[in-house]
């Protein structure tokens, strides 16, 4: 029953993401109420987040993650809370190896309260630190990796961990954008 429904899931996600984008991609003109904004190699501000899930689910699954069932939730979470897409799936990398290694049914990729904090599900778990970086760090002067950092870890190189992690995100987003932009990759 679980595999029946992880392969319902996935399908349902592959119809709600390729199904607009074609959409998205084909539209020749568009009214100006209803413009999509764009930039000038033609990425709609649609598509860059498209392409922002994409790349962290290439990433995720490269790494066997199992939380690339919850891309979505991190992509709700950054626009909801305004945080750096790729801050929340980076610290995940750096404190568990993407979800692969945490306390046992905690749900809790973060590390966050030592690691020891429990979460019903992935998507919970996105939420809380998404919101508690939101309002313990951002909203309280910590803007960079590492000002963040200081106050998240104990580790003196937590901050230059998360900023490389971040930059495997962004070189796929690189990578994805190329890939749209040139026509190669056909949506």
């Amino acid at each position: 029953m679980g595999q029946f429904l992880k392969k319902n899931v996935i399908l349902i996600l592959i119809f709600l993401f390729f199904v607009p984008l074609f959409y998205f991609a084909k539209a020749e003109t568009v009214s100006e109420s209803s413009a999509k904004l764009k930039s000038d190699n033609n990425i709609t501000v649609e598509n860059h987040f498209f392409i922002k899930i994409k790349a962290i689910e290439n990433v995720f699954v490269k790494y066997q993650s199992p939380l690339v069932s919850s891309v979505n939730q991190f992509i709700y979470v950054c626009q909801k809370y305004q945080l750096d897409c790729y801050l929340l799936p980076a610290i995940a990398g750096l404190e568990s190896t993407f979800g692969r290694f945490v306390y046992p049914q905690s749900f809790n990729p973060f590390g966050w309260g030592g690691g020891y904090v429990m979460f019903r599900d992935w998507n919970e778990s996105i939420e809380a630190v998404g919101k508690g970086i939101r309002e313990h760090y951002l909203n309280k002067g910590a803007k960079t990796e590492d000002e963040i950092g200081i106050i998240y870890s104990e580790s003196s190189t937590w901050a230059q961990r998360v900023k490389f992690l971040k930059e495997i995100f962004i070189n796929e987003e690189k990578r994805l954008e190329y890939l749209f932009t040139n026509k190669i990759l056909s949506l």
